[in-house]
């Protein structure tokens, strides 16, 4: 059993509860005559629950109810399990109230705990779920013993406030989700100001932390950072999980690399504020912490009322940074993708925003199509600037209805002309924004997030609806199914180019002002989960100005998400790579984009261009009819290419070998299918080198006992010996060279 209670292990131990996975033990222990829930252990799996001594509950500050006069100490030592706000812990905490007299402390205690069979959805909320999602995209199937949940319930007896902590034990992927909702149980309202998700409390190691920054065009930066006394976070108050920092923090040791060190991770299954924080205190303990944004946040509830805060997923790896990447892999892939597309290709598509921005009609868009279906290209996708009087980006979003000046017959027609040729068709939408120049905007100034008499700000000449009115939530919702049902639309690109700012709202009382940040978020799910269920055929790629909400929340709802609006293929190599620390390859929008390239000027290699694109989704953004006769007869080559190894990069495990972040000169990464029978690897020449040997790569995930061979070369190898005695790679001629490293077992041994 993955979850076992015991109880009365000490005088001082009440219960103690032990969640195990395959390789990893998650303990907590109830202690002293009030009930403290403690935090007592995460690691690698431990056969035995004798673990009362971890707590120190022996030492001095002794427990309350032996040395009350020190009770202010106990509480600022004591590593707790969901620590409450304003009673002695002064260290980070996980939850704040504010009554109405305007007190904020808060003394959590246990109350009861309940182990349940598979995992409780959570009410409003994108999570993981137990078994596997169906085709349509429902997750009421599968195997529900493939998880059991732990439900916590402790209360602060002054207020009536309740915690109901669910812990969920995914125990063959090794992951515990956590996540909690309050309850006001009391007799008067009280506002929510903090409710944090999950905190690790433990002795440091001498951690660092890594961590992942960035900004438009640069997302997904790996950071690491030791840690040192004080505070470090990690947080967005953009609206939105950022481009500029994502809800993904790791403590790990010194010396952690991909395949040694201890790693503890957590990633925040949520697309608006938050915010993650590791705090190291004066007796070198290290609590974690992570959860919605505190600033701004003031959720009232009344006497009866809850409020569900989202998930975070946590993961321990003894085997460094490449096992926990693994684990979030497969873990995703199973329990948080769902749909027709979850465990299939895709279809190669083509973008026409590079190609013509906003300068485009149907014919152009027609011929662009011929020639990429006669390629092997297999989707059309439009994008901005077929509605309204959009010809700019400084108009008409709100306003989704065709502009025949540029699309006689209407998108009927279009999609029509394109599947004819053999090819699917998909449209750009930015549902959640609306231009002053708009007839939207004319006719409902107030739907805009606004403050009353203030000038808006604006970004990208735009302003944000405001989804927490039900009104405006349902004319969107209105807006998207008439487009998505006037033609065969087979693929939504859902927009999001500017953050929020100028927090108000036209109906929401004051002491509800505090909720519009949450209550946005929840009216983005809200019109995703609608998309998705009445149109569970469209294939649903996510996109906030490239990766600004590349986030567990979104990959919930659409099986991939645009990585960066940033497609050159060198600098895709340090955004793919942060990406795929947490995220499937399977998940990354990845094109082959025109050169030299439209935000750096770059120009790199056709061929390199496609073995980038081929670690993500592939598709192409150029016009086919405009670029070199050789490069566009490269095109069947790249999408047979995609055929014969999407399977691979898809499904398979993936290892980074080397990263041109760290060593300025080449990239290697590689997938290895389950069963070791075959690997491919990406090798990326970043910059010649004058007068070098050849690289020496040693692979990873190969078997030791099994003969391979390179396709394309003679030879055969043993896993053994590519693995740690490595194989060659030529030095390639000029900067911006690749080459794929196919490797097949074979029957066949040397000699």
């Amino acid at each position: 059993m993955a979850i076992k209670c015991y109880e009365n292990l000490t005088t001082e131990i009440k219960k103690l509860f032990k969640l195990d996975t395959k390789n990893t033990s998650y303990v907590m222990a109830v202690v002293d005559e009030e009930m403290f829930l403690g935090h007592v252990y995460y690691g690698a799996l431990l056969n035995d629950y004798h673990l009362g001594h971890i707590l120190r509950t022996g030492e001095i500050p002794f427990v309350p109810s032996k040395n009350n006069r020190d009770r202010g100490a106990f509480l600022d030592t004591f590593p707790m399990e969901y620590p409450a706000h304003g009673l002695g812990d002064y260290r980070e905490d996980c939850i704040s109230i504010e009554t109405e007299s305007g007190n904020t402390g808060l003394s959590l205690q246990f109350v009861s705990a309940e182990i349940i069979s598979g995992k409780p959805a959570l009410s409003g909320l994108p999570a993981t779920f137990s078994g596997n999602a169906s085709s349509d995209g429902s997750v009421s199937c599968g195997d529900k013993e493939d998880c059991s949940s732990l439900e916590i319930i402790c209360e602060d007896s002054s207020t009536g406030l309740r915690a109901a902590l669910l812990y969920t034990v995914f125990e063959d992927c090794d992951v515990i989700t956590r996540s909690v909702r309050v309850i006001n149980g009391g007799e008067k309202a009280f506002y929510l100001k903090r409710v944090f998700s999950a905190c690790l409390d433990m002795d440091n190691k001498d951690f660092e932390v890594v961590s992942l920054h960035g900004g438009w065009a640069r997302e997904r930066q790996l950071q690491r950072v030791p840690v040192s006394h004080g505070k470090f976070s990690v947080e967005s108050l953009r609206g939105e999980s950022s481009h500029q920092d994502h809800p993904f923090a790791a403590l790990v040791t010194k010396g952690t690399g991909q395949e040694q060190g201890e790693v503890y991770a957590m990633h925040f299954v949520y697309s608006g504020n938050f915010k993650i924080s590791v705090q190291n205190d004066q007796f070198d303990q290290v609590r974690m912490v992570m959860g919605i944004h505190p600033e701004d946040f003031k959720w009232q509830l009344k006497p009866g009322e809850e409020f569900q805060a989202p998930e975070a997923v946590l993961v321990y790896s003894g085997e460094g940074l490449g096992r926990m990447t693994r684990t979030f892999h497969d873990f995703y892939r199973k329990h948080l993708i769902r749909g027709i597309y979850k465990d299939k290709k895709r279809p190669i598509l083509i973008n026409n925003w590079e190609a013509t921005y906003f300068d485009f009609n149907t014919e152009k868009l027609i011929g662009i199509a011929r020639e990429a279906s006669r390629l092997g290209i297999e989707m059309l996708v439009m994008d901005d600037g077929w509605f309204g009087k959009r010809n700019n980006d400084d108009c008409a979003l709100g306003d989704w209805t065709v502009n025949e000046e540029k699309l006689p017959g209407g998108l009927k027609y279009l999609a029509d002309e394109i599947n004819k040729l053999g090819m699917k068709f998909g449209i750009w939408l930015e549902p959640e924004m609306i231009s002053p120049d708009s007839d939207l905007y004319r006719a409902h100034p107030d739907w805009a997030i606004a403050i009353p008499g203030r000038e808006g700000t604006l970004s990208r000449h735009q302003y944000v609806l405001d989804l927490t009115r039900e009104d405006v939530l349902e004319h969107t919702w209105e807006s998207i199914s008439k487009v998505l049902q006037s033609a065969n639309i087979e693929y939504v690109k859902w927009d999001m180019n500017r953050q929020l700012t100028d927090i108000g709202s036209a109906i929401l009382p004051a002491e509800r002002m505090g909720e519009l940040y949450h209550r946005y978020v929840l009216g983005v799910y809200e019109l995703q989960r609608r998309l998705t269920e009445q149109f569970p055929n469209v294939l649903l790629e996510n996109c906030s100005g490239g990766g600004g909400r590349f986030d567990p929340g979104m990959l919930y709802y659409s099986p991939q998400i645009w990585c960066s609006d940033d497609t050159d293929a060198i600098e895709r190599l340090k955004i793919q790579e942060g990406t795929a620390l947490i995220y499937p390859l399977s998940t990354m929008g990845a094109h082959v984009s025109d050169c030299p390239n439209h935000i750096l000027g770059r120009t790199v290699p056709f061929e390199t261009r496609g073995h980038v694109a081929l670690s993500g989704t592939f598709g192409y953004e150029l016009d086919v009819t405009k670029i070199s006769g050789e490069e566009r007869d490269m095109i069947p080559e790249q999408t047979a290419m995609y055929h014969k190894y999407n399977d691979l990069v898809r499904e398979g495990d993936y290892y980074r070998i080397a990263s041109y972040r760290e060593n300025h000169y080449f990239d290697c990464c590689g997938v290895v299918k389950k069963d070791k029978k075959e690997a491919l690897f990406t090798f990326v020449q970043v910059l010649g080198r004058p007068n070098y040997h050849s690289r020496k790569i040693c692979f990873k995930g190969l078997a030791p006992e099994k003969y391979y061979r390179i396709e394309g070369e003679d030879g055969v190898y043993t896993g053994d010996v590519l693995m740690k005695a490595g194989y060659l790679v030529q030095n390639l001629t000029g900067d911006f060279k690749s080459r794929l490293i196919h490797i097949v077992e074979t029957e066949e041994a040397n000699g």
